[in-house]
């Protein structure tokens, strides 16, 4: 049931990526070009994730368990360090300049979009180069 569950839950995240143009490179980059023909229509999306977001926080953080039964594990962290500061800049870099973030990118990927491909195999291979860093670091 919990797999059923995890389905519907991403089938619906994925819908709501295709609906809302997320998964659309071009309309991202517009997005991003504050000095161009920008598109402001991505931040009526994104503010409609964060309020979602919040009020699910909000409430989450006063539960001891999911709705599923499990144990919340909410993360306590609350300081900015340079491994935060350092991905949060790759990741912006990197959604500007493909228009992907991961969420769409796999969306996309499993429509068959070759870039999104390209992205979602460069995107798992620095993830592996990274777990392989920090693997060696420790």
């Amino acid at each position: 049931m919990l797999n059923f569950n995890a389905f519907l839950v991403g089938l619906l995240f994925g819908l709501g990526l295709i609906i809302s143009g997320m998964t659309d490179p071009s309309k991202i980059i517009a997005f991003l070009d504050l000095a161009g023909a920008w598109d402001p229509s991505l931040a009526f999306v994104m503010g409609g994730a964060i309020l979602v977001g919040a009020i699910a926080f909000s409430i989450a953080k006063k539960r001891q368990r999911s709705l599923l039964g499990a144990p919340m594990r909410l993360s306590s962290a609350n300081e900015l360090d340079k491994g935060l500061l350092i991905g949060s800049l790759v990741f912006g870099i990197g959604w500007g300049l493909s228009g992907f973030c991961p969420g769409p990118a796999v969306v996309s990927a499993a429509a068959g979009q070759p870039k999104a491909l390209i992205f979602v195999a460069s995107m798992l291979a620095g993830m592996a180069l990274y777990s392989m860093i920090e693997r060696r670091g420790k």
